[in-house]
């Protein structure tokens, strides 16, 4: 995983040399989540560059959007008539303060963890993010001290959702109310309040002020608004002693009462999880991929698509569930993310964006349902006994199988030969979905492959299901209408000139793009694909479309292939999909050779050779995690998401493939 790794019990170590190159530094982001949709995130050093970089956030009570409640801290340490900065900003073009210049080390062992050398004085930050409560804690200690010192922490409180960016407003309330514990503030009356707390001694001066036009670069660099304002109350100021710590909790659910003692609850948990950890992709992502595991205020168990901006989305759920649960011996949740999304099926057709029951979320995902009905099939593989599987998901399967034929929302219905169209002119239902004012980049409405090869999958899988249950005439009308979906599959996908699939098939015109949607149709089981068709897609695929850390969306022969994914919103939504690497590719890629090879030695050490070079690309930006694209040009810059579900499930499923076929 690239030279700051080591194998030491450190899961990540970032000398002072490396941490002062600070254009890399500031692109290097660590993560830390609570399991209830609520995270903290910022660089390795502490400087915000994203307007989602944060200490505490999450969603609000009642709502699925998440807020930033507490951004950061600005810390300072004070003694014999002098002042040093721990925290580092920028403002404008300049960093200001300059903490970095006196940090000697960042650790991610199994949490965030600064080391800061003041002279012959080492202060030690360490941050956790609780499990057991919408809070995080921050502990200080200090060894070599020759004298008094004083720490002074400043909390910086945007009030803000997510996404927004905060400007000085008369609006705000400053009023701080003492509290037992500490002190509460609540700027906004239509948000919840802050509760911060400490361990040790300290006292609370008021002192409210805005620190002005803070300076967000990655946000620029995006395209975006890259500045906004912080207010803060006043600080609080703690007596160092050599060997002691202090704490500070921040809290939306009432004051924490004592921060020492949940840091070292969550710290003894969050080290026994760490004891199995030996090193290398596999097992970093398999101990990372419960950041994507979350439970709702109702206490349903789903996936966070992405940190640090996605929320829960449909089709990254099931696509990702297989990977983050059931390749780790994760039975008991695959069922309860499964069973928990029933209540969300509405005319066949599940949620591409999850609210908090049908009324508020998004139904606008044609695949979303059938890749349910994958992961179901591959819980039932996984263990869970075929007439529990029938018991609990055929109706929701059957349903699936009869709006979608009979006809449902997004235009989906099944045309004369048997296969599903979908979507429309300004409306993109599959995931190369990206749109700008012209519309949709990518259009694939009509019969795109991956839909298709689902659609007979779902077909198989409900024939598999009734056989097995003794209900052969059902049995025989869903073998029926499978024959007719894979006749008609052959006719319109398979191209005579080319070694791969058309990407789309509408109105009697075949899209012969070169796109890695066709590793799909090869992977799945139960595809109407032989294994000689197999073969020379797969062949295809690792020639054109494979890079180190994904499959390219487009091939670099297209004359639409855009190589680099940056810029301004359009730039990006522009090559999202038209060149841009996918890791979460992968996962399918690997299967898709194993059917098409066959699981010799020679494919089985190639491919893990290829999922294990991942490692050098999950210390450029989130750091453990794989990020959501890559550039399709060398030298593979990541973007998108620091960390996103199908990337890591989608390679730790590879991985479980893999060893499976050893055993």
């Amino acid at each position: 995983m690239g030279p700051t790794t080591l194998m030491d019990r450190t899961l990540v170590r970032i000398e002072r040399a490396e941490l002062l190159q600070l254009e890399r530094s500031v692109t290097r982001e660590w993560l830390e989540t609570d399991g209830r949709g609520g995270y903290a995130s910022s660089t390795v050093l502490s400087c915000p560059t994203r307007r989602y970089h944060a200490l505490l956030a999450g969603p609000r009570p009642g709502s699925a959007k998440r807020h930033v409640w507490l951004s950061r801290f600005d810390e300072s340490v004070h003694g014999s008539g002098r002042s040093f900065p721990l925290s580092v900003a920028r403002y404008k073009g300049l960093f200001a303060p300059q903490g970095h210049q006196s940090l000697e080390r960042f650790e991610l062992a199994p949490w965030p963890k600064w080391t800061f050398l003041l002279g012959m004085a080492k202060i030690e930050r360490e941050l956790i993010m609780a499990r057991s409560r919408r809070a995080v804690v921050v502990r200080w200690r200090a060894s070599g001290l020759t004298g008094p010192l004083k720490l002074r922490v400043k909390a910086l409180l945007p009030f803000r959702e997510a996404d927004a960016l905060t400007v000085e407003n008369i609006a705000l309330d400053p009023k701080v109310q003492r509290t037992a514990h500490g002190v509460r503030l609540r700027p906004y009356e239509a948000l919840p309040a802050l509760d911060l707390t400490t361990s040790g001694t300290a006292s609370f001066e008021t002192d409210p002020v805005w620190y002005r036009g803070i300076e967000l670069g990655a946000d620029i660099a995006r395209g975006y608004d890259g500045h906004e304002d912080n207010w803060s109350p006043g600080w609080h100021e703690f007596e160092l002693a050599e060997g002691a710590s202090v704490c500070i909790a921040a809290s939306i659910d009432g004051p924490v009462e004592d921060p020492a003692a949940l840091f070292g609850r969550e710290e003894r948990e969050r080290s026994a999880r760490f004891e199995s950890w030996q090193g290398g992709v596999r097992d970093t992502l398999a101990l990372t991929a419960d950041d994507f595991l979350h439970r709702d205020e109702h206490g349903r168990l789903g996936v966070v698509a992405g940190w640090p901006w996605f929320l829960e989305w449909g089709r990254d759920t099931y696509l990702s569930l297989p990977g983050l649960t059931l390749s780790r011996g994760r039975l008991d949740q695959c069922r309860e993310v499964l069973q928990g999304s029933l209540k969300y099926l509405r005319r066949g057709l599940l949620p591409n964006i999850f609210g908090l029951g049908q009324e508020d979320s998004a139904y606008n995902s044609v695949d979303a349902s059938l890749w349910f009905a994958r992961a179901v099939r591959l819980f039932e593989q996984a263990g869970a006994p075929v007439r529990e599987v029938a018991a609990r998901f055929l109706p929701a399967l059957e349903e699936i199988a009869n709006c979608y034929h009979e006809g449902t929302d997004l235009g989906i219905r099944a045309d004369e030969s048997g296969l599903i169209v979908a979507g429309g002119g300004h409306l993109n239902a599959t995931w190369m979905d990206a749109e700008t004012p012209d519309g949709p980049v990518t259009p694939r409405d009509g019969c795109a492959v991956e839909i298709e090869a689902l659609w007979c999958f779902l077909l198989a899988y409900l024939e598999y299901l009734h056989r097995a249950g003794g209900s052969e005439s059902a049995a025989r009308a869903f073998g029926a209408r499978k024959r007719d979906a894979h006749a008609a599959f052959l006719e319109r996908f398979v191209l005579d000139e080319e070694p791969w699939l058309a990407d789309r098939w509408k109105d009697g015109v075949a899209d012969r793009s070169l796109r890695p949607n066709m590793v799909l149709a090869a992977a799945l089981e139960w595809s109407p694909l032989a294994i000689d068709q197999r073969v020379k897609i797969v062949d295809c695929a690792r020639r054109h479309l494979l890079v180190p850390c994904g499959l390219r969306t487009l091939g670099p022969e297209e004359k639409d292939y855009k190589g680099r994914y940056h810029g301004s919103g359009r730039q990006r939504d522009e090559a999202y999909h038209q060149g841009t690497a996918w890791p979460w590719l992968l996962g399918f890629f690997v299967e898709a050779a194993l059917r098409a090879h066959g699981p010799d030695v020679q494919t089985r050490a190639w491919l893990r050779n290829l999922l294990d070079g991942l490692g050098e690309h999950m210390d450029k930006a989130g750091l453990c995690h794989l990020s959501e694209v890559f550039d399709g040009d060398p030298p593979h810059r990541p973007g998108g998401t620091i960390a996103q579900a199908w990337s890591t499930a989608e390679v730790l499923r590879a991985y479980k493939l893999l060893a499976d076929l050893r055993r």
